[in-house]
């Protein structure tokens, strides 16, 4: 790699672009981004030009040069680049909340990454970096691309699978879960290490090493009374059950509330959407509020209000991450990337989400011990479930689709599974090709 880089945004008209920003600007000395090219879709025309020109603002304050390029013309953009960043959202918010709405109407959890929303989530986005990733293959072979678009396991896992494009997945979860345990153990970031495991939005803390100790049993401590700071800001508070944690001895992430207390998480999105609207019409009305900061004309940092969006750290992990293949740093990140037998019991090509050693070269994934033998099950359950997914997005096989909600313990089975599928799968035809065999064109 140059020392004068080029990295491009796919979905650069994103409310979380200006933390990606300011994660840039922090570590120019180590990270010499000389181009920022961000990317977007004509629906995104506007927001993308906001974000252009608060970007410039931001680096103009802190005496920087990073040329930022705002473009419609993805090929144009990806043209010898060093990093690409996915972060966009195919069927923008709107979709996210047909999801929800759909997935509530059969009796389901709501949800974007899990369930039958992140079965449409998925089958949306896919195809589209798929697109991305043999547009790479002809025009910068050699980047990485770093993908937080969700859901993020298993868009990581078609990339490995179906292009020679190297890949990354990245989440905030275990960002904000390390973040949280450095306060409760009052320590500094690489003062300790944590180590994660398990897939995407289904992840457990195994240990958390510091000072020669495994603080993993007072971190538990602190959380069953009360003081959990490792819950996304995004997620309302909710107590886990103290003898479930205790007699597993790990620490669950926030997201596998959906599976320990299914009915309990059901109840409460009904509550929601009956009243101030699901996590997708929420998400809308603080994005909108976000963009009307953005325009400020004085705006000349990253707010303070983008935290509410749910996404924080994200893009603080995403330069990180980048800096860290650049400089060969080999730090310990909680990444998306093949197995390669860090998890037993799962196959050596999928992919999980564990604790690895970022080099030039990629990440390294820590092994872990064995996991008790119902986690284990739960994480093969749901591996196949993604692995099922991910074919039918690529294939159009709505069997495969079937077979693999049937797994997923959060979605209905049955009936109601054929007619919330087929509802699915309707109102996402726009972003849905593979599906179209399925209507009757004439």
């Amino acid at each position: 790699m140059s020392n004068n880089l080029k990295v491009v945004v796919i979905g650069g008209g994103s409310s979380y672009t200006p933390e990606l920003i300011d994660g840039l600007i922090s570590r120019h000395t180590e990270f010499p981004v000389s181009e920022l090219w961000l990317v977007d879709i004509e629906e995104g025309r506007e927001k993308v030009n906001i974000i252009s020109e608060l970007a410039k603002r931001m680096i103009k304050h802190k005496g920087l040069h990073i040329d930022i390029k705002v473009t419609l013309d993805r090929r144009l953009a990806l043209k010898d680049a060093d990093f690409v960043c996915s972060q966009f959202r195919a069927g923008c918010l709107d979709g996210r909340i047909r999801d929800e709405r759909i997935s509530l109407k059969y009796g389901m959890i709501g949800q974007e990454t899990n369930g039958l929303g992140g079965f449409a989530n998925a089958c949306r986005t896919i195809p589209v970096t798929l697109e991305i990733c043999r547009e790479m293959e002809e025009l910068c072979p050699d980047a990485w691309f770093l993908n937080f678009t969700n859901p993020s396991g298993m868009v990581t896992e078609a990339i490995l699978k179906y292009t020679k494009i190297k890949a990354i997945g990245l989440c905030n979860v275990p960002v904000i879960m390390e973040k949280g345990i450095s306060q409760l153990i009052n320590a500094r970031e690489g003062e300790f290490i944590m180590q994660v495991a398990g897939l995407n939005h289904l992840i457990w803390a195994r240990k958390v090493l510091y000072q020669g100790d495994d603080k993993l049993d007072f971190v538990m401590d602190e959380i069953l009374k009360g003081n959990d700071p490792l819950v996304p800001s995004n997620i309302p508070p909710f107590e886990w059950p103290d003898d479930l944690l205790r007699k597993m001895g790990m620490i669950p992430c926030a997201y596998l509330r959906y599976y320990y207390m299914s009915d309990d998480i059901m109840k409460q999105e009904q509550i929601e959407a009956n009243g101030e609207g699901t996590r997708g019409e929420v998400v809308k009305e603080i994005e909108k509020k976000l963009f009307d900061i953005y325009k400020n004309p004085a705006l000349e940092e990253k707010p303070k209000e983008l935290e509410k969006r749910g996404g924080q750290y994200y893009s603080e992990a995403a330069c990180e991450l980048m800096a860290s293949i650049y400089n060969d740093k080999r730090k310990i990140m909680h990444v998306n990337t093949r197995n390669n037998g860090a998890i037993s019991g799962l196959p050596n090509d999928c992919v999980v989400e564990v604790s690895s050693i970022i080099t030039k070269n990629g990440p390294l994934p820590l092994n872990v011990e064995p996991f008790p033998d119902d986690t284990l099950r739960l994480i093969q359950l749901m591996k196949e479930f993604e692995t099922l997914t991910v074919e039918a997005a690529v294939k159009g096989d709505l069997v495969a689709a079937k077979r693999g909600l049937i797994l997923n313990p959060i979605v209905n089975t049955g009936t109601i599974l054929d007619e919330a599928l087929k509802e699915t799968v309707f109102e996402n035809q726009e972003y849905m090709p593979q599906f179209l065999w399925m209507f009757d064109k004439s």
